[in-house]
């Protein structure tokens, strides 16, 4: 150590991101994990969901696959570069718009599903063809 004075006075500011809000963003809010979201704002209702969260594949119907996550219930896109994945909700009555989105991204090791945003045992394996029976004849 040396008793030499500091070169340059850091800012009294602790850091250049001073002006945060108050409150979180609607973006802040869906993102949160859903178990800390129902420990801080209390449950919310909503109906049963089945979530597909799957990263950018190198398939050939994958724009159509995009076009079929957009158009769930719930799309978000998080994440950049290698950590890039889309999320789609869907709940039970777009059964068929689930099952059309799970032939194209279902074959990748990296889809994850969730059931109402948790992952389950057998979610692919049990629930999805569950929910298949909902798809009229």
């Amino acid at each position: 150590m040396t008793s030499d004075p500091p070169k340059y006075r850091p800012l009294e500011r602790f850091w250049p991101y001073a002006e945060l809000p108050e409150q979180p963003t609607d973006e802040e809010l869906a993102s949160l994990d859903p178990d800390l979201h129902e420990a801080l704002f209390g449950e919310r209702p909503r109906p049963f969901s089945i979530t597909l969260v799957f990263p950018p594949l190198d398939v050939p119907q994958f724009a159509a696959a995009l076009d079929l996550a957009r158009a769930s219930a719930e799309f978000r896109q998080t994440g950049s570069g290698s950590a890039l994945r889309y999320r789609a909700r869907f709940w039970s009555s777009d059964a068929s718009k689930l099952r059309d989105l799970f032939q194209i991204v279902g074959a990748s090791h990296a889809t994850e599903v969730l059931i109402d945003d948790r992952p389950v045992p057998y979610a692919r394996e049990l629930w999805l063809p569950l929910v298949w029976f909902l798809i009229p004849r």
